[in-house]
């Protein structure tokens, strides 16, 4: 399985005027937008951060899922939540020729924990040997910063201050500060008997 993001979170959704006034960084200097492109670099790095710790998207943007068999014959997991929307799905055979699966033949099954590409009928349809899957769907909770759950954002903004006040500590912190794990913990997905069934 590869998960390939295919578009990236625009610097124009990033609060970065919102972490400029959480820091407090002072105004009326010659170049008031000095240190933004520092910000958004942190915004970023916190966001993934807090994204692979709850497997969730915050801002919406586009990925691809390559497989080469489904999980199961009736249903795909999708790795990544809240999932709005399933673009396409492709099936491609050993000579990497590409087959559209018609939109009737599966549906998405929208949960905020483990969505899923589920078939319309009894099974999707069969990966050819040594082929792949292929599943382009949009992930995230909105394009804009407002859609984020307010926990999660604020999670975000703690996170990366202290990426921005700690720049110079040469990497010695080590894990998410406890008001970060605190904001995120009920974000997180328990998997259970090894994510067999997740």
């Amino acid at each position: 399985m590869m998960l390939t993001e295919l578009t990236s979170v625009p610097g124009a959704a990033l609060p970065v005027q919102a972490l400029k006034d959480h820091l407090r960084l002072g105004s009326g200097f010659t170049d008031d937008a000095l240190q933004d492109g520092l910000i958004e670099s942190y915004l970023r790095a916190a966001m993934a951060a807090i994204e692979g710790r709850i497997g969730k998207a915050l801002i919406a943007r586009s990925y691809r899922l390559t497989l080469e068999d489904w999980r199961q014959g009736n249903e795909q997991p999708l790795p990544v939540a809240p999932v709005s929307a399933i673009a396409s799905v492709t099936v491609f055979d050993a000579a990497n020729a590409a087959t559209v699966v018609a939109a009737d033949r599966w549906r998405l099954v929208a949960d905020l924990a483990r969505p899923k590409l589920a078939a319309v009928g009894v099974l999707l349809p069969v990966v050819p040997t040594d082929g792949r899957a292929e599943v382009v769907f949009t992930a995230g909770f909105g394009a804009v910063w407002s859609a984020v759950p307010a926990d999660l954002a604020q999670a975000v903004l703690l996170l990366a201050a202290q990426y921005y006040e700690n720049r110079h500590d040469g990497g010695q912190a080590v894990g998410l500060p406890k008001a970060v794990q605190v904001l995120i913990e009920c974000w997180r997905t328990v998997r259970v008997l090894g994510g067999g069934a997740a």
